[in-house]
Formats: C-alpha cells, sequence, structure tokens
C-alpha cells in the first residue's frame, strides 16, 4: 500500500460547524455532554448525540468512542475522554484521546477529521502544551495508509489559534 501523508490545517471557527467525516468531541469518560466543547456539539447536533455516547461511553479515560453525529454536517462524532467524571486532565489523557480518536478515524476509513483543542477548555490544560502533545500524537499517523489526509485543529478563539498555529507551524 502507498503511505500517505497526513495534511494539518489550523484554523478559527465552530467545530460544530465542520463538513469533515468526523469531529472530535474532548470528552469525559461517562459521556455527559455538558459545557464546553461537548455541550456545543450537543446542542447543535442534538439530543441523540448525547443518548449514543453515554450508551456507549466504556468509562476509561483517554479511550475513544464514535457516534452519529445527528444533525451536524459531520457523519461521526468521536468521544475521545480527555477527562474522568473529576473532569481534570492531564498529558498522558490528552496524548491517549488524541491517539485513540486518530486510531477510530484509521479503523473507520474516514478521509477527515476536525480536532478542538483537547483538554484545554473544563479540562483547563495549558494551550501550547496541548498544541504539542496533540502534534506529536497526530505525526505519528502519518505514513499509515488507512489514516486519514486531513486533520483540521478548529479553534474557537484568537488565543487558541495564536498557540496551535505557533506550535504547529
Amino acid at each position: 500500500m502507498k503511505k500517505k501523508t497526513v495534511r494539518i490545517l489550523i484554523k478559527r471557527g465552530d467545530i460544530t460547524h465542520e463538513d469533515a467525516d468526523a469531529i472530535v468531541n474532548p470528552a469525559n469518560s461517562v459521556g455527559f455532554m455538558g459545557g464546553g466543547v461537548a455541550g456545543a456539539i450537543r446542542r447543535a447536533g442534538g439530543e441523540e448525540i448525547q443518548d449514543e455516547a453515554m450508551k456507549r461511553s466504556p468509562g476509561i479515560p483517554g479511550e475513544a468512542w464514535v457516534t452519529g453525529a445527528g444533525s451536524l454536517k459531520a457523519r461521526y462524532v468521536i468521544h475521545a475522554a480527555t477527562m474522568g467524571p473529576e473532569l481534570r486532565t492531564d498529558e498522558s489523557l490528552i496524548r491517549m484521546a488524541t491517539r485513540n480518536a486518530m486510531l477510530r478515524a484509521t479503523e473507520l476509513g474516514l478521509k477527515s477529521i476536525a480536532f478542538p483543542a483537547m483538554g484545554t477548555g473544563v479540562g483547563g490544560f495549558p494551550l501550547a502544551d496541548a498544541a504539542r502533545l496533540m502534534r506529536e500524537e497526530i505525526l505519528s499517523f502519518a505514513g499509515n495508509p488507512s489514516a486519514p489526509e486531513e486533520v483540521r485543529i478548529v479553534l474557537f478563539d484568537e488565543e487558541a489559534f495564536r498557540a496551535f498555529s505557533e506550535v504547529f507551524a
């Protein structure tokens, strides 16, 4: 099989408007979609996303699972648990959640995936550190012929956009 490169785009925007095969929800391990990006995904895509996420949640921080995308433009939501039920994150959880989101996209043969800044909202992790961890994990899929061809990092505010742009430059 031919090796594939991974194209990474850093952009400002609202992840709930992305027309990608999948968007990533930086979830908690129980699947409840209350605030931050998760709440925005639930409000934009419908309660059925949360219902399905809670039924499928493995309850393991760092793991990722897939649901439908409700009324979003994306086909799937990949729920990547950057936090446990206590709503705290750390370097290892951001790494595992990013890696497992990429694994689920690879297993599904998706062409495009859109991530927010993992663990930086409700989780409170520093933006530049999260960007560095995500970059390393995403780039580890370069050369995998089944990995998504395009990875978008969709950032809601200017501060996050600047931090991620510097790290990914």
